[in-house]
């Protein structure tokens, strides 16, 4: 299995337990690790035989609109179950960082999700 991966992508999503965090949306930042065989792929130079991680990105930065959730675990998930259905990975590793502690870089979460 191989791995295609969007490290530290840029989107701003509704998230926060209190009603007054979630009320603007804030800069998050999403690591998805992709599992696909794209040996195919490869032998063929046709991205049918691929994930398109353009439109993994474009997904994703849309995905927030309209929606809001209050932990950041369920936002991963939801992610997770997103690439796995929508865009058939084998496996998928996600990874949500938020800027909500002032004296911390960042909080995150991270899970893996696999095909059933």
């Amino acid at each position: 299995m191989s791995k295609i991966s969007i490290v530290d992508l840029e989107v701003f999503y509704h998230v926060g337990v209190p009603d007054e965090e979630r009320a603007q949306a804030q800069r998050l930042l999403l690591t998805v690790e992709m599992e696909h065989d794209f040996s195919q792929a490869a032998q063929t130079d046709d991205l049918t035989h691929t994930i398109n991680y353009y439109a993994v990105t474009q997904r994703l930065l849309k995905l927030g609109e309209g929606r809001s959730w209050k932990l950041i675990e369920m936002l991963a998930s939801d992610i997770a179950q997103l690439v796995l259905t929508e865009f058939q990975a084998a496996a998928v590793t996600v990874e949500v960082k938020k800027f909500i502690i002032p004296q911390a870089r960042y909080v995150a979460v991270s899970l893996t999700r696999r095909t059933n």
